[in-house]
């Protein structure tokens, strides 16, 4: 919709007229014209097309917008009082979220998402809960994976899975723990292990099956029935081989022999004299009888009878077929001769055809038939067999050496070898141990041998002990290695380098007594002392040689001077110019000073009759002298001389203190340096000559130069500072400065000093008060920037020609002002006679944001 609008409004309207041709150059030369302004007031009405937004809609500058009453929160207005939502956003205004089972622009759309799992409110997209995947979260994690996401790895051992949601490790069958990586114990099987095993008789059951596995000997299904006959072993998979009727044993397999055989397969009869079961009863039979290896029946030789075979056919004495025979044996050596062949049966010891004969070595018994059981050589005795020791050996076969610390024949003898020394059980000798010797191993190795027999050589360094036994050195105190060649570690000290120096400021110690080696400068046990003042160096041994109270570094001696000296050993006060601490401050600028300042306090050293801290004030009335400090004695209002005391009288008074009372006349003329002159009997008192004249009348003129002041009376110049000669137009010569020139310069290197206040100013390549250190030249770090003499003064060459430029170009910017001043002057002169002295400008234009039009000024 649009309608028309109608604006009046009050204007002026102003007209400008530029006074001449030439006023467009008088704007670019001085950017401003002269003008005149006539105003006129009048009335106009406007008329404009305006266009209004629809109902509903707002303007917002060039366009209508649509109006929401409530504001869209997460939208935008689309039209009056309709948002649009943003995904995830709801309700008339779209402040409220999307329920969870909803999302979208408006909530429009339902979540697809499964086993719990929440849908994103703007894009939809599914957030899975713990243990699920996919889409729409319809997968369950994969196996091995497990959690949010299903990123989580799971951790479970030995083929078992784990819950994909919590983690958790669903064990196989015959493991058990959190991570499914123990195995059942035994006894259990099954899952988690929770069944209990029925094996019998020892056996085990699998983990997983829990099938029995049974110990050799058993079998069945639970290891309750022993291997059948014949079987032994694992699984009764092993076939006995037992002979003669014996039975295995069905664990092991080891042969039960029957009665009369032995051996591991019972394959050997039960050996000659012995029956029955495992051949364990000894055969009762006699006269060489043979028992049965069965049950133990006797089997008699011929000639004899009995159930033991103990009967003989013949009579005692007498042998032979028909007994006609007479035993030829010795009858106290002989049990019996047989009594068919009448061999001799010999008692215990004796042996021979006829029993007369004693047992050969290594033999006893019934005719010396069984052997002997000694050892080491031993004898027995031919009866019992009891064995007759060598030396050094015991026991019932003399198998034992003799206990340790006897020796000799049945042991009886007592070693006597010390320090643990063997000796030897068959004569007694000591064998020594390694680090004795001696005949009883009672002498300790000599110095430097150790060892078996004391026949190794030390190897020890450094006053070490070896030990006599294994040569192991024992270093002496500050010493170390494997043969004390080496000393103790940086820090280390004494016995077995156990010490730790304990140097505050020290060089480490020693490392065999543990003393600290201070470093310059410092001393005391632990070196935490400075040395003492007035030395220095390594223990405080040398004396300082530093001067007028300056003090030496304890280190390297380097003497720190006391404010006002300087110089390797503080010997030399400071040069002119400079006092304190390194000679470091320049002196203050004395105006009356009969040098430059202190050279300790810096204080200006006032000539007389001058004070303060500069030396530029007069001494104050009624003093003089160095310092002020004298008394002026001039009495009757007389004014004394501040630098000799000299009194200057007042009219009518002379003498010395003008304590002299006088008339006027002749004698008062020209007397310390006034003249008084006779008028009207008043005494005229003249003042010194003006500054630059002196002499009668003060008609002379002063012939002083460089500031020099010359006495009133006779002329006589007083030079400043830095100035020599009758009329002071010497400066002071090279190598002096000063008042009088008569300090010397202490400049080095061929730098000049300056006449006045002693200044040093450095040659090329040095610096410092003194021009005594050198200094890196900057041309030297950069060639190309090097500049030889001639160049330089080519350079100063062109700084004069740029100046002089700049001074040409002053000199015509002034000449354009003067001319640019009178051309506008003389426009001036001819605006006045301008016409007209109002006109208008052809029109007035107005702008404006919501009004616009052109105004016209009435004809």
């Amino acid at each position: 919709m649009s309608s028309s609008l109608y604006v009046s409004f009050c204007f002026e309207e102003s007209r400008v007229t530029l006074f001449n041709l030439m006023s467009h150059n008088a704007c670019l030369l001085s950017h401003r014209i002269s003008y005149k302004t006539a105003y006129r007031r009048g009335v106009r009405t406007m008329y404009r097309r305006r266009s209004q937004c629809c109902p509903g809609y707002f303007e917002r500058g060039d366009m209508c917008v649509p109006l929401c009453s409530e504001e869209c929160t997460h939208g935008r207005c689309v039209s009056p009082d309709t948002c649009q939502c943003e995904p995830g956003w709801g309700g008339l205004d779209c402040s409220s979220g999307c329920q969870s089972d909803f999302w979208g622009p408006h909530c429009s759309n339902r979540c697809q998402c499964q086993n719990e799992g929440k849908c994103n409110p703007i894009t939809g997209a599914c957030v899975c809960t713990d243990g699920y995947q996919g889409w729409r979260c319809e997968e369950p994690c994969e196996p091995g994976y497990y959690g949010k996401a299903c990123h989580l790895i799971c951790q479970c051992l030995n083929g078992a899975t784990c819950h994909h949601q919590t983690g958790d490790c669903i064990c196989s069958l015959g493991y058990s723990g959190a991570f499914c990586g123990e195995r059942c114990p035994s006894g259990s099987h099954g899952q988690q292990c929770d069944q209990s095993c029925s094996c019998q008789n020892g056996g085990s059951c699998h983990h997983v099956s829990g099938e029995c596995s049974c110990l050799a000997g058993w079998t069945g299904s639970v290891c309750a029935q022993p291997c059948q006959v014949g079987k032994y072993g694992i699984n009764c998979s092993k076939d006995c081989s037992c002979l003669n009727g014996g039975l295995c044993d069905h664990v092991t397999g080891q042969c039960q022999c029957t009665p009369g055989y032995s051996g591991r397969r019972c394959q050997e009869e039960c050996p000659v004299g012995w029956y029955g079961p495992q051949c364990s009863l000894r055969c009762d039979c006699q006269n060489g009888a043979k028992c049965y290896h069965i049950n133990g029946a006797c089997l008699c030789d011929t000639g004899f009878k009995g159930p033991h075979c103990q009967e003989r056919f013949c009579p005692p004495g007498l042998y032979g077929l028909i007994c006609d025979k007479y035993c030829p044996c010795n009858a106290s050596n002989t049990v019996s001769c047989h009594p068919l062949s009448g061999e001799c049966s010999c008692t215990a010891g004796w042996a021979g055809l006829y029993c007369n004969e004693t047992c050969p070595p290594g033999y006893h018994g019934d005719g010396c038939r069984l052997p002997c059981s000694c050892s080491h050589g031993a004898d027995c005795h031919g009866v019992t067999g009891a064995c007759v020791c060598a030396p050094g050996y015991m026991g019932d076969d003399c198998s034992s050496l003799c206990p340790p610390g006897l020796y000799g024949p049945s042991c009886s003898s007592t070693c006597s070898c010390h320090n643990h020394a063997p000796c030897s059980p068959i004569d007694g000798s000591c064998s020594c141990r390694e680090g004795w010797q001696g005949v009883d191993c009672s002498t300790l190795c000599s110095s430097g041998s150790w060892g078996l027999g004391c026949n190794q050589s030390c190897l020890c360094a450094n006053g070490a002990a070896c030990d006599p036994m294994d040569g192991v050195c024992t270093c002496s105190p500050g010493w170390r290695g494997e043969h004390c060649l080496l000393p103790c570690p940086g820090g280390m000290y004494g016995l077995e380098c156990r010490g730790r120096c304990d140097c505050s400021h020290g060089d480490g110690c020693d490392h065999v007594t543990g003393f600290c080696r201070c470093l310059a400068g410092w001393t005391g046990i632990r070196c935490d002392s400075v040395c003492p003042q007035g030395l220095w160096g390594p223990n405080c041994s040398v004396t300082c040689s530093c001067q007028n109270r300056g003090s030496c570094s304890p280190e390297d001696g380097t003497c720190v001077c006391s404010p006002g000296y300087r110089g390797t050993s503080c010997k030399r006060v400071c040069s002119p110019g400079f006092y304190g601490h390194r000679c470091s401050q320049s002196c203050p600028q004395c105006v009356h000073s009969s040098g430059s300042c202190h050279h300790v306090t810096g204080h200006c050293d006032c000539l007389s009759g001058f004070y303060g801290s500069l030396c530029n004030q007069v001494c104050f009335s009624g003093s003089y002298g160095k310092g002020c400090s004298e008394i002026c004695l001039c009495t009757n209002n007389g004014t004394c001389n501040p630098i000799d005391g000299s009194c200057q009288c007042f009219p009518g008074w002379i003498g010395e203190d003008c304590s002299h009372s006088t008339y006027w006349g002749q004698i008062c003329l020209h007397f310390c340096g006034l003249s008084v002159e006779p008028l009207d009997n008043i005494l005229l008192k003249r003042q010194s000559c003006p500054l630059g004249f002196y002499g009668r009348d003060c008609t002379e003129v002063c012939r002083c130069q460089n500031g020099g002041n010359c006495d009133h009376m006779t002329g006589q110049c007083a030079c400043l500072t830095g100035f020599i000669g009758t009329s002071c137009e010497q400066k002071c010569p090279p190598g002096t400065f000063g008042y009088g020139c008569q300090q010397l310069c202490d400049c080095m290197n061929n730098a000049t000093c300056d006449y006045v206040t002693g200044t040093c100013y450095c040659s090329i390549g040095y610096k410092g008060i003194r021009c005594d250190q050198a200094a890196l030249m900057m041309e030297e770090l950069n060639p190309y920037t090097k500049i030889s003499p001639a160049r330089g003064g080519s350079e100063h060459q062109s700084a004069g020609a740029v100046m002089g430029i700049i001074f040409l170009l002053l000199l015509i910017m002034m000449a354009m002002l003067s001319l640019f001043v009178w051309f506008r002057q003389r426009q001036k002169d001819k605006g006045h006679h301008m016409q007209p002295s109002v006109a208008y400008t052809p029109g007035l234009r107005i702008t404006h944001t919501d009004y616009s039009g052109e105004l016209t000024p009435d004809p």
